[in-house]
């Protein structure tokens, strides 16, 4: 027993958060693509991401990073709370305020964060709210840079982070700040702080404004007409 925490050895303090690990992902994700009678290759095809990183995480020995886990979410019509729902919780239409308390998050650690996804209950929802711990420490390249559709907001708790895109931007944020995006830019969080930084991160879709813009057609300017009849030349 341990007289720290009151439990017994290899076991887990019941106010801990719960961890959803690799090999249960994994499991999930393999499960989730059977149920489409899709090979690794035709997942792969409709995601984006690589046969091989999929075929890795499936098999619990890669832990993604957000712009890989979310493409796999959209291609198989996973909900992002079915993904990281604790183990034996099923999501549900939420129709009324859904509370998680402190530390009661699920946690996955991810490339270069720790992510504790919120709110993971409701089912349907159009924010994915996350406590995040920025693990990474410096760009390697153009692979760390995440992209998604979508919008991102991200509020610093405590250290300081900053935030590179893949325009050559980089944003410095200290405790307190905070930054709202067009996630679908290439965008990398680094911690600059002695201690790793922590924020709270909130994902959403494409907005109606955002996916407006994006379709909206390209009018160009038209071309002035040949001047053909007498008269119109230019003089």
């Amino acid at each position: 027993m341990n007289p720290h925490t009151g439990t017994k050895p290899g076991t887990k303090p019941k106010d801990e958060a719960p961890t959803l690990d690799r090999t249960t992902f994994g499991h999930r994700l393999r499960t989730a693509r059977k149920r489409f009678g899709w090979t690794l290759a035709q997942l792969a095809e409709r995601s984006g991401v690589s046969i091989t990183t999929i075929s890795r995480a499936e098999r619990g020995q890669l832990a993604l990073g957000y712009e890989n886990f979310a493409a796999l979410g959209r291609a198989l019509e996973m909900d992002m709370n079915a993904m990281f729902a604790g183990a034996g919780v099923k999501p549900a239409q939420f129709d009324g305020p859904v509370v998680t308390r402190s530390g009661k998050g699920v946690v996955y650690r991810g490339l270069s964060f720790a992510y504790e996804f919120l709110g993971t209950t409701a089912a349907g929802k159009q924010m994915s709210p996350v406590v995040g711990t920025v693990h990474a420490r410096r760009i390697n390249g153009p692979e760390d840079f995440a992209r998604h559709p979508g919008e991102e907001f991200a509020y610093v708790l405590s250290g300081e982070i900053e935030v590179h895109f893949d325009t050559g931007e980089v944003v410095h944020l200290a405790r307190g700040d905070s930054l709202y995006y067009d996630s679908s830019i290439g965008h990398a969080y680094v911690s600059v702080s002695r201690q790793l930084a922590k924020i709270v991160g909130v994902t959403s879709g494409e907005s109606g404004h955002m996916k407006s813009a994006r379709e909206a057609p390209v009018f160009k300017p038209a071309r002035k007409a040949a001047a053909k009849k007498t008269g119109h030349s230019k003089g």
